[in-house]
């Protein structure tokens, strides 16, 4: 089958959605490092973790929120719970998986970072557009991930990288 090229419309959208997302992800991260010695990858396990009821969430839980395979999200537990920030504790009722909990310092890490975080969002995003674009925006995210999710693009072989068994 030929693939259906894009057109220059297209190719406008796609490239600059990909030039967008390199420099504010970049931006952002550098930001974060910089100002709150968090990485990216910290700062997003620790939302995850202090939004969770009680600062406490299943492995397999954040795994899919973060839509990380199991072994980075592994990976990335053991090098915060190593800094303090996190900790792993067993479940109630399941032995084989853990909670993933927040600790003092990783508290103290989050409320440090979010703020700072907040205004360099708000400076390099969401004050850059109107409320139209926002709007925008919002419902192209939101058709975007609907349609992700109803093609059901996990496969048997790549379950981990859909987050079903990140525990």
């Amino acid at each position: 089958m030929e693939p259906q090229w894009l057109n220059e419309r297209e190719t406008r959208a796609w490239r600059g959605y990909q030039r967008m997302r390199a420099e504010l992800g970049g931006h952002l991260a550098r930001q974060m490092t910089r100002d709150s010695n968090l990485t990216e990858s910290e700062f997003e396990i620790l939302v995850v973790v202090s939004e969770a009821p009680e600062g406490r969430i299943r492995s397999r839980d954040l795994g899919q929120t973060l839509a990380w395979e199991r072994s980075r999200l592994s990976h990335q537990i053991s090098r915060m719970e190593s800094r303090g920030m996190i900790g792993r504790e067993s479940c109630d009722g399941d032995a084989r998986g853990f909670d993933v909990v927040l600790t003092k310092a990783g508290l103290a890490a989050i409320e440090a970072a979010a703020p700072k975080h907040l205004v360099e969002v708000r400076r390099f995003f969401v004050d850059v557009l109107t409320d139209e674009q926002l709007n925008t925006l919002g419902d192209i995210t939101e058709a975007i991930t609907t349609h992700l999710a109803s093609e059901n693009l996990c496969t048997e072989e790549d379950n981990d990288s859909c987050g079903e068994s990140a525990s």
